[in-house]
């Protein structure tokens, strides 16, 4: 298990029925409540996509009669084709429009229904958390926006491309075959030989153009990878500005982030590589298919067994079909892309359906009437043991401080007790009352402070007038004049105000159990004497598990616990208020 986030190799490629997964990660939508409208969008774009080959076919018998009255010189028979081509292309705009319209909303829905769905399942089971704790997977925010935008996109343009191209394939591969006639060779007659002859140049091409492109499929991977841990480095800075700037950290930022872009400077010179081997074969490709009809085709035509008219019809159907057969060769860059895409879908999921699976072997029971501890044992992800064997009883109404050294356990045994952990053994009786957890570093969300103070209820849960009051009890009467106001308030306020808030918000929150993990770690002694006092006066019933150093915090607590060498070992304590 590799959890080194940020230096981390991921390896997103898929194994095995890659087209099962990826049909499980389609079909859902087109069963959902959303289905009506799924399909019916679907419809209706896939008859405007026929309709354009309809109108390819119109266009294709048009070049005959056209070039024939070209040939023929024949005025009133070329102005009445000019009028009958302004009617088709002004439908084919139509069509055209109306196709890309409700094919844009047809994706934006499809985005929007998977999101909803992968925001769901990211933020259920604490897959957010235990992602990042286990079996590392790298920029979820990279896969929950870019990713899965570029897999509704690229998938449904795909789908219908490939839909498009088999009718129109078929439509013209019969006016090709029709029209084209046969050829002896070696004494065979070959019946519609141009038929055969874009079935064989496309073939030879699609065949040479994924020899020369299959690496686009893995750069693709590895670039995208690259460009989301350099933005995720470039938010690391931002979010620790303040401490990079006393420590002039400057220079040694500069080398991470200048070794971060070196990544994508690299690979992109492998992708620039692989893409101008690609090129000069498409595009070459694609010149030789401009007259590649017209030397097969010119000897009938020289012969006088087909006039102007007809080797241009022969033209644009062999185009047509040349185009429709070569189709795996122009989407290749596309499906490259789509691939990585999906490898990337597919390993994120597979992640959270990894964490959902694992089975703690500590047994939480949340129906207790107080919290219970039997033989609890908790052990770090290497197998070293942190707590073996404890034992506890804390009842309603109690207050308890834990301590020990750093890195003995005691952040760990909160994490056990909110279900974050699960390496260890024993059973945990939980109360089946109200909590809270006040961690060190405390969540602020962007926006109001009001939001940020009733997180994670909203601020209707609870009497407008209160907040003031708790801003005032927390020391931070500063504030309140700023409740409404809208700021990114974890940048705004110090570590110490930051903390006040927390306590402001288990004031509103009035839990019957709070669990403080060195909570008051960045305020004076002063104000946490006032903070803890005001939570015995505001919640009197409130039960306390406070973890900290400090030995001004014993006077607030009616037990004193303390893990020593792996054992939970209780204390005696003199002072303590009432």
């Amino acid at each position: 298990m590799n959890r080194n986030a940020e230096y981390s190799a991921v390896n997103d490629a898929v194994r095995g029925e890659f087209f099962r997964r990826v049909w499980k990660l389609i079909t859902p939508y087109w069963r959902s409540e959303e289905k009506g409208m799924a399909w019916l969008l679907l419809v209706s774009v896939i008859a405007l996509s026929l309709f354009s080959v309809a109108i390819s076919v119109m266009i294709n018998s048009w070049y005959k009669d056209f070039y024939n009255a070209l040939q023929e010189k024949d005025l009133a028979a070329f102005t009445h084709l000019i009028l009958y081509f302004c009617g088709i292309a002004t439908v084919a705009i139509l069509g055209a429009v109306y196709r890309l319209y409700l094919t844009q909303m047809l994706t934006i829905r499809w985005r929007r229904w998977l999101t909803e769905q992968h925001f769901t399942k990211w933020l259920s089971h604490k897959n957010y958390y235990q992602l990042e704790q286990h079996g590392y997977t790298d920029n979820p925010d990279q896969r929950l926006s870019e990713d899965l935008n570029s897999f509704t996109t690229s998938t449904l343009s795909l789908a219908l491309g490939l839909i498009r191209t088999v009718v129109s394939l078929v439509s013209f591969s019969i006016i090709l075959w029709g029209v084209s006639g046969s050829i002896d060779l070696f004494g065979i007659t070959i019946p519609g030989y141009m038929f055969w002859a874009a079935f064989l140049y496309a073939v030879v091409g699609s065949w040479l153009t994924h020899k020369i492109g299959q690496r686009l499929i893995k750069l693709s991977n590895q670039q995208e990878r690259y460009e989301a841990d350099l933005r995720f480095a470039l938010v690391r800075v931002r979010e620790n500005a303040e401490s990079i700037a006393f420590s002039n950290g400057e220079p040694n930022e500069n080398k991470r982030l200048s070794a971060r872009f070196g990544m994508i400077w690299s690979n992109y010179w492998n992708v620039m590589k692989v893409s101008k081997r690609l090129t000069f074969f498409t595009a070459g490709y694609s010149q030789i298919a401009t007259v590649f009809a017209f030397v097969v085709a010119s000897p009938r035509y020289f012969s006088g067994a087909i006039e102007l008219g007809g080797l241009m019809q022969i033209n644009s159907a062999f185009g047509n079909v040349q185009e429709n057969f070569s189709w795996f060769i122009d989407a290749y860059t596309t499906l490259a892309s789509w691939r990585a895409t999906c490898d990337r879908l597919l390993s994120f999921r597979q992640g959270m359906a990894d964490n959902e699976a694992r089975t703690s072997t500590i047994n939480l029971d949340r129906d207790g009437d107080g919290l219970h501890f039997d033989n609890l044992a908790l052990n770090l992800a290497d197998g070293r043991e942190l707590l073996a064997g404890a034992n506890l009883n804390i009842v309603r109404g109690d207050r308890v401080m834990l301590s020990g050294r750093s890195g003995s356990g005691k952040s760990t045994l909160l994490r056990a007790l909110g279900g974050l952990w699960s390496d260890g053994q024993g059973n945990v009786k939980l109360p089946a009352e109200r909590y809270l957890f006040l961690p060190q570093r405390p969540y602020l969300p962007i926006g109001t402070l009001r939001e940020a103070l009733s997180y994670p209820q909203a601020p209707e849960a609870y009497p407008v007038e209160r907040f003031a009051q708790v801003l005032e009890i927390c020391r931070l009467m500063h504030l309140v004049p700023r409740l409404d106001e809208s700021d990114h308030w974890q940048r705004m306020l110090s570590p110490g105000e930051q903390q006040r808030v927390a306590f402001s918000r288990a004031l509103l929150y009035a839990p019957s159990w709070l669990y403080l993990d060195e909570a008051t770690s960045a305020m004076d002694e002063e104000d946490e004497a006032v903070l803890y006092q005001a939570l015995i006066d505001e919640l009197p019933d409130v039960t306390l598990l406070s973890i900290g150093h400090r030995s001004s915090l014993k006077r607030f607590h009616r037990r004193h616990l303390r893990i020593d060498g792996g054992q939970l070992r209780e204390q005696s304590h003199p002072e303590l208020v009432v």
